[in-house]
């Protein structure tokens, strides 16, 4: 890969340590992906020695070689105190002497792990002291969410396009970092026998879950302004939908991939609020430990209002998935933590079996995707049990990708090496972060009745509604 200077805004901040830094260096150092150096920009009062100090101590905590990784922060990383609109000047002569100290060509990242008030400042002032202006490429990375409805979403691109072209803007979402994601393309293009199955025809419906066992503990500022549907349903839910759900591209290049994503987002129907559950967590048990109710979070309303919980029903209105639902559901304070798309097959259409066995015997195929904790995927069918009499078991034939490859790269180490290199395939592109506000506009405008559950249950009852007579929700 190419020399190049990584400018992280943020870099004092609990992303940059648990995330970025580790992966930079096991992109760099470990995996020798080029010449990298690192600088980072944040209010507080440090110097080169302070952060590099606060590197070491990071990649310590990530299990890395202390004396190697020692070695690699010394002679990479920098650091570059900017607190007010007069520090952007000294930054740019920052830059500037550090490109020409490490001979970099002026290929620049410029990544903003902050809070979304400060992405339009932060982009407006790059462009003001000519950083953009860079006698190499030139890259910005911005962390969810992007914006905050669709007219703040407008904004914000409006604003990012004033400075930086469309190909050099890298929307980051994590989910599509992981491996079971970007597989979930190979998976269903080069093996045509799910291919050929993956249609209204074949297939009942589709759910999509990620839990959190996690209540909002100290979060609840930050999630008092956020809520389900804009923290977790408009990006991570609705991307992995999109890959689920997306037609064949004409090649593997990511405007094709991304013209296929966009296109699912404008196929589907406006949502009817009575396919919506909403939900709020109250006192409840985990694990066998009390946890307190949403409103007893710290920063939290005693009235609040805000949804912890989310399911859907979306309909998909093109040939290949007319009729088919797509079920998804989001919520902290569930059982576990589990990320998994599970598509349910019809049953087969003759009743034979039912005239030997009881009916709850005969189930639906189920192909279950698992994004973590093991990330993987599982296909549930029905054999038949020894013994004389005929009876059926629902059987799992599985694959696992630690136990078949060993060590898996963290999903920000995916996505960091595909910024380098120029691959925005698994980036999100300004027309579908629209059209993904789009579709949940309405119910930010309106948002149904809230509904209550207990911690540690699997969310509300109604939500079961949504899957019609007979389904259940499944994880694994």
């Amino acid at each position: 890969m190419e020399r190049h200077l990584f400018v992280i805004f943020g870099a004092t901040g609990d992303l940059t340590k648990r995330k970025l830094l580790p992966a930079l260096y096991h992109l760099i150092a470990e995996q020798d992906h080029g010449i990298c150096v690192v600088l980072g920009v944040a209010r507080s009062e440090l110097d080169d020695e302070d952060f590099r100090k606060m590197a070491r101590e990071a990649l310590a905590d990530a299990g890395y070689d202390a004396d190697r990784a020692s070695a690699w922060c010394d002679d990479r990383l920098h650091y570059q105190r900017v607190a007010s609109g007069e520090d952007d000047t000294a930054l740019a002569a920052r830059i500037a002497r550090i490109e020409a100290d490490h001979d970099l060509p002026g290929n620049r990242v410029f990544y903003l792990a902050l809070p979304p008030s400060a992405f339009g400042p932060t982009v407006e002032a790059l462009g003001e002291v000519g950083l953009v202006d860079a006698p190499g490429w030139v890259r910005l990375v911005v962390e969810k969410p992007f914006g905050r409805d669709l007219d703040s979403a407008r904004d914000l691109n409006t604003l990012v396009h004033r400075v930086f072209a469309e190909e050099e803007v890298y929307r980051i979402d994590h989910y599509l970092g992981k491996e079971t994601v970007q597989n979930l393309l190979t998976f269903r293009f080069a093996n045509t026998t799910f291919e050929s199955l993956w249609n209204r025809d074949r297939i009942d419906q589709v759910q999509i879950t990620v839990a959190e066992s996690r209540p909002v503990g100290g979060r609840g500022g930050y999630y008092e302004q956020a809520g389900a549907v804009r923290d977790m349903v408009q990006n991570h839910l609705t991307q992995v939908l999109t890959l689920v759900a997306m037609e064949a591209p004409s090649a593997f290049d990511p405007v094709a991939i991304r013209n296929e994503k966009v296109k699912v987002l404008d196929s589907i129907s406006p949502i009817d609020p009575g396919d919506v559950v909403l939900g709020q967590y109250v006192t409840g048990s985990l694990d066998g430990q009390h946890v307190a109710g949403y409103r007893d979070e710290e920063k939290v309303d005693d009235d609040s209002t805000t949804p912890t919980y989310a399911a859907l029903r979306l309909r998909i209105e093109n040939w290949r998935w007319q009729g088919v639902p797509f079920l998804i559901r989001t919520g902290k304070a569930l059982p576990r933590r589990v990320t998994q798309v599970a598509v349910r097959f019809k049953q087969a259409p003759v009743a034979f079996f039912e005239s030997m066995n009881q009916p709850s015997d005969l189930h639906s195929d189920v192909l279950l995707i698992t994004l973590q904790p093991d990330e993987g995927f599982e296909l549930r069918i029905d054999v038949k049990k020894p013994g004389e009499r005929l009876r059926l078991e629902t059987i799992p034939l599985h694959f696992e990708y630690g136990a078949q490859f060993g060590h898996i790269p963290d999903a920000y180490e995916t996505l960091l090496a595909d910024v380098i290199a120029g691959d925005q395939t698994l980036f999100v592109r300004a027309d579908e972060v629209e059209a993904s506000w789009r579709l949940y506009q309405p119910l930010l405008d309106e948002p149904p009745h809230l509904e209550f559950y207990a911690a540690g249950s699997w969310g509300p009852d109604d939500a079961d509604r949504l899957l019609g007579n007979g389904r259940t929700w499944i994880t694994r």
